[in-house]
């Protein structure tokens, strides 16, 4: 969304991740100025899906583009209101959906109600409109909340690498020897 909105070209965002970049914008902005309907609200399950979402503001950022007559590319003046309309929409998914594990688990008793927890990590995790609701979610239920903070809220390929190093340093699961592995580029 970042990208199709053009937001490296925003005075106030460059040098911003995308998502970092919508949040700073969606503080300004109005989030029911537009409305996205949540994805899977008819699924009673736990997944998430985030393209029928993109779909719908795809075509949102077309229309205001020919209301205001521009091209693809430049800047929107109502871009803080789509930015908070996004972030709205993609929290309420992600909340409304970790709800659901929440209550499956409690349910089911896969939890000990005494201790459960939920865990926001990953770089979805830096995003502090996302985490005021995951925690309110998580007082709802009585669960504890645990965000690391935002700095350490990075890409999940950091925590990949980090997770390979600790197992390669306890040696769990790790080979030891490439003879006979096929490399292939992709």
């Amino acid at each position: 969304v970042a990208r199709r909105l053009s937001l490296r070209k925003h005075p106030e965002c460059q040098g911003m991740a995308g998502g970092k970049a919508i949040e700073h914008l969606a503080q300004a902005g109005n989030p029911q100025h537009l409305r996205f309907a949540l994805p899977l609200q008819r699924q009673r399950n736990c997944a998430f899906s985030f393209s029928g979402l993109q779909t719908l503001v795809n075509k949102a950022i077309l229309e205001k583009e020919k209301e205001e007559g521009i091209e693809e590319g430049e800047l929107l003046s109502c871009v803080g209101d789509l930015a908070a309309a996004v972030q709205h929409a993609v929290a309420g998914h992600i909340v409304q959906r970790t709800c659901r594990a929440m209550l499956f688990c409690i349910k089911n008793g896969i939890l000990a109600p005494e201790n459960a927890t939920l865990v926001v990590s990953g770089g979805v995790a830096s995003n502090q409109y996302l985490r005021k609701g995951l925690q309110a979610l998580a007082d709802a239920n009585g669960f504890a909340c645990l965000c690391p903070p935002p700095r350490l809220c990075t890409d999940n390929g950091v925590m990949v690498a980090w997770n390979g190093m600790e197992r390669l340093q306890a040696g769990l699961g790790v080979l030891h020897s490439t003879e006979g592995v096929r490399y292939e580029p992709r």
